[in-house]
């Protein structure tokens, strides 16, 4: 039996981005591990530079997500499917990267930012075999948080508390069929199903704005509507 913490990520707008550079921002269909270490982290307290302690955070904590699907109920007693929708934001922004790279930066330059409308997920994390972070001490945490937490981007607050559950299960699937609404695409660190992918969300603390790779393992099919 393993220790899982339970959190719901719910509201009108989330972006989970995906590695890029300063003209496009996409996001990601499910929130990235770099996002939700983010998220924790502000919670935590910890600041941006806090290097030794985002290097603590990130390896304490094995996650897992599954994409919900929600359903809308209508005035004559039916309901729908609630798809999720991407959608792009134009902006124009100053100090951006010239080239992308280096330290000098242009005056103004122009942006497109997608966001995610209409997303549920719900988070199963646990603590890993050589973790220096408790459950208890994030659970406190997501309870009470230091910094506001938003869903990616500071544009996109939060619909309810992140805390929804901690409970000991066999493993995650079992663990997140406890949680409604029931079924959804579900991406783990945890062996699950017969399907793995490689994604580059991993943060290198020690270098801002860096990734790498890691693997995750997929059950269930896509939520989300291009």
């Amino acid at each position: 039996m393993r220790d899982y913490l339970i959190l719901k990520l719910l509201g009108p707008m989330q972006a989970w981005g995906e590695h890029t550079f300063e003209g496009f921002r996409p996001s990601a269909n499910f929130p990235t591990r770099s996002g939700l270490l983010g998220l924790l982290g502000a919670c935590l307290g910890i600041k941006r530079n806090g290097r030794e302690q985002l290097q603590q955070l990130a390896d304490s904590v094995g996650i897992a997500v599954r994409v919900d699907s929600r359903r809308l109920a209508r005035s004559n007693g039916t309901s729908r499917t609630l798809r999720t929708i991407k959608m792009i934001d134009y902006h124009t922004i100053k100090g951006a990267r010239k080239d992308y790279i280096g330290l000098k930066s242009h005056e103004t330059i122009q942006t497109w930012r997608e966001y995610l409308y209409d997303a549920e997920y719900t988070v199963a994390l646990w603590s890993n075999s050589n973790s220096t972070l408790t459950l208890d001490e994030l659970e406190k945490a997501v309870k009470q948080p230091h910094f506001t937490p938003y869903l990616g981007r500071r544009s996109c607050p939060l619909s309810r508390p992140l805390f929804q559950a901690r409970f000991k299960s066999i493993d995650v699937m079992e663990a997140l069929k406890v949680i409604p609404p029931h079924g959804g695409t579900v991406s783990s660190e945890e062996p699950i199903g017969d399907r793995m992918k490689r994604v580059r969300d991993v943060p290198l603390i020690h270098q801002p704005r860096q990734f790498t790779s890691r693997n995750i393992y997929v059950h269930g099919g896509d939520h989300v509507s291009e």
